[in-house]
């Protein structure tokens, strides 16, 4: 019988004006500090503002950006006989999910527009059209993980 206790995955309700659960995700991670209302305005005005200028749908522009940006790999540090090896590691469906999210968030918060929108919506844009730095990112991690590609037998 195991020891711990399995750990309890809570149920996210998808959000009201999509109904769609990526996006409810996406809204919990743009949020600080419990501010759940500024988070929506600021992924929901994102969108529109993404519609107005491509006069696509906003949801397979969002959807296509996440494709783009998720990454199949990823280095992780493990030491060895006194050694640190850069390891690299398949990535799985959800954690690749977490990682376009904390990417797509970073970048756009380090973006020289004036708004938060803004931001978002230029980088979500440069994510589905393959340009951008969360893109870049994922190439490095990639080029990261095929120049390493040797220590792979190192994973456990």
């Amino acid at each position: 019988m195991a020891r711990k206790k399995r750990k309890i995955r809570r149920e996210i309700l998808p959000d009201p004006k999509y109904n769609d659960l990526k996006v409810t995700k996406f809204i919990n991670c743009v949020m600080k500090d419990g501010k759940k209302s500024v988070a929506e305005q600021i992924v929901y005005g994102a969108f529109d503002l993404i519609e107005q200028k491509t006069k696509k749908d906003s949801l397979e522009i969002f959807s296509k950006a996440l494709e783009n940006a998720r990454p199949l790999v990823k280095v992780v540090s493990k030491r060895v006989g006194g050694q640190n090896y850069q390891v690299p590691l398949p990535v799985t469906d959800k954690m690749g999910q977490a990682i376009s999210f904390r990417w797509i968030i970073g970048f756009s918060r380090k973006r020289s527009e004036k708004t938060m929108i803004q931001k978002l919506a230029a980088e979500l844009m440069a994510c589905e059209k393959n340009e951008g730095s969360t893109i870049k990112k994922k190439e490095d991690t990639h080029k990261m993980a095929e120049s390493n590609k040797a220590f792979a037998h190192l994973r456990w």
